[in-house]
C-alpha cells in the first residue's frame, strides 16, 4: 500500500510516499480501507517530535481517519466487514490502510461521507467537549472564539449558538469572519487590523465575556482574560500561533476566572461513554441539518506536504482533507 511517511523528524518537506505491507489486524483490532483523513495542527507537530504523543520512527502522520472496514482481527464481535467508521488514531492515518483498536471506532450516519466524516471528529469532537463538559456554556452567555474560521473555530461557532450562546468570532482576516458569519456568529472582530480588547469592549461593554475559546494562544490570550467577565471561563484549546502564552496569575483572582485546559484526545481515551454521548448528539445535529461541516480543501497522498504547509501557515478555512 501507499503512505506517507516519517522517516526522520523535520518540517513537512521531509515527508515521503512509499509502498509499504498493507497491515494486518491483531486481537481486538481492525483494519480499515481509508477513504479520507484529516488534516489537523498536532500533524504539524508530530512529525517534528513536538507533540505530546511521540511515535516510533518510521511512522504515517494523521490522526483522523473515515473509512470502510475490511478485516477483522481476532475477538472483535461489535463491528462487521463493510461498516462505514471514523476514528482517531494519533498517527498512521495517511495511508491506504490503517489498523486501530476496535474500540477507538465510531459509527458514523450512513448517510455522512467519508470525506465529512474525516474532517468532523476532531473538530466537533473538541468543540463540544470544549464548551459543554469544560466550559459549561450556558443561554445567553457570551462566548469568544478566537481563530473562528479554522477548523475548530467554525465548529465552536456553530456549537455555540446551538447551546444558546451570544457568539463573537474573532479571525485575523475577513475571509475567514465570513465563513464564521456563515456559521452563525453574531459578531465579528478582525484582529489582523483592529485591537482585540478595544473591539470585544465595544461589543461587550463592561459586563466582559463570560467563555472564551483560544486555539490560537500566543499575544491574543492575555487581552482576552483582560476582557473576561466575573466568573468567566478561558478555555485553552492550542497554540496555532506557535507560541504558549504565560499569563500574569492576579487577574485570574481579579476577575474570579477560571483558566480551563481542554485535551479532547485524553477525554476520548479516559471517559469514552461521555465523549460518545457528545457524539450522539453530534450526530443528530447533523442529521436535522443543525451543522454543516465545512470542507475547504481536499488533497492528495502525493500533496501532503502542502497539505501540512497550508494549515502550517494558517491559511486553511474549515477543513483540510487528504484523500488516498
Amino acid at each position: 500500500m501507499r503512505a506517507v511517511l516519517c522517516t526522520e523528524f523535520g518540517p513537512p518537506e521531509k515527508l515521503a510516499i512509499k509502498d509499504i505491507p498493507v497491515p494486518k489486524p491483531s486481537k481486538g483490532q481492525v483494519r480499515i480501507k481509508v477513504e479520507a483523513c484529516g488534516v489537523n495542527f498536532p500533524d504539524t507537530l508530530i512529525i517534528e517530535n513536538k507533540y505530546q504523543y511521540k511515535p516510533d520512527l518510521p511512522f504515517s502522520p494523521g490522526g483522523e481517519v473515515a473509512g470502510v472496514i475490511d478485516e477483522l482481527g481476532e475477538g472483535v464481535k461489535d463491528f462487521s466487514i463493510g461498516e462505514v467508521v471514523m476514528a482517531m488514531t494519533l498517527f498512521g492515518g495517511f495511508a491506504e490502510y490503517i489498523v486501530i483498536d476496535a474500540k477507538a471506532l465510531l459509527r458514523r450516519p450512513p448517510e455522512m461521507d467519508g470525506v465529512t466524516a474525516a474532517g468532523f471528529t476532531m473538530t466537533y469532537g473538541t468543540s463540544m467537549y470544549a464548551l459543554r463538559q469544560r466550559g459549561q456554556v450556558k443561554k445567553g452567555e457570551k462566548l469568544l472564539v478566537l481563530g473562528a474560521g479554522g477548523g475548530v473555530g467554525i465548529t465552536a461557532v456553530e456549537i455555540g449558538k446551538l447551546m444558546g450562546a451570544e457568539v463573537i468570532a474573532a479571525a485575523s482576516n475577513q475571509e475567514k469572519l465570513e465563513a464564521a458569519q456563515k456559521a452563525g456568529a453574531d459578531h465579528l472582530i478582525n484582529y489582523g487590523k483592529n485591537d482585540l480588547r478595544d473591539q470585544i469592549k465595544a461589543i461587550v461593554g463592561k459586563n466582559g465575556i463570560d467563555v472564551l475559546y483560544d486555539p490560537v494562544g500566543g499575544d491574543l490570550f492575555e487581552p482576552c482574560v483582560r476582557s473576561m467577565a466575573w466568573g468567566g471561563r478561558a478555555l485553552v484549546i492550542g497554540f496555532a500561533s506557535g507560541n504558549i502564552p504565560k499569563l500574569a496569575t492576579n487577574l485570574t483572582l481579579l476577575k474570579g476566572c477560571s483558566v480551563v485546559g481542554v485535551f479532547w484526545g485524553n477525554f476520548r481515551l479516559k471517559e469514552t461513554a461521555a465523549d460518545n454521548e457528545n457524539f450522539e448528539i453530534l450526530f443528530n445535529w447533523y442529521k436535522e441539518k443543525k451543522i454543516s461541516p465545512l470542507v475547504s480543501q481536499q488533497f492528495s497522498l502525493e500533496d501532503a506536504t502542502e497539505a501540512l504547509m497550508t494549515l502550517a501557515n494558517r491559511k486553511a478555512i474549515g477543513k483540510v482533507i487528504l484523500k488516498p
